[in-house]
């Protein structure tokens, strides 16, 4: 199923900073690419690598920002931490996809 893109799209940054690309980063990107696609999700989400989000020392991070849902994230980005390929699938169903708002 398509939507049509009068939703507001929503960025995923991924952290490649030194410490979380030792810890994964490329694998919770392609991942995560898998998982946009399961999802049907690909024209929502904009998914980017970002460099060093500053939490070294909690595992790969992940940054959500831009969503449509406003009102769960007041601040305007979430940060999820200890993502890696085997958790990347739950935890972007369970904080993610319901900020999308479909």
């Amino acid at each position: 199923m398509r939507y049509n893109l009068k939703h507001k799209i929503m960025v995923i940054k991924v952290c490649v900073g030194s410490s979380c690309h030792l810890k994964g980063s490329y694998d919770v990107i392609e991942q995560m690419k898998y998982i946009l696609k399961k999802y049907d999700v690909e024209d929502l989400v904009d998914l980017q690598a970002a460099f060093c989000l500053g939490f070294c020392s909690q595992g790969v991070t992940v940054k959500v920002e831009d969503t449509p849902n406003v009102e769960k994230m007041p601040d305007g980005e979430l940060f999820l931490h200890n993502v890696n390929k085997d958790n990347a699938e739950e935890i972007f169903a369970k904080e993610v996809y319901p900020l999308l708002n479909l």
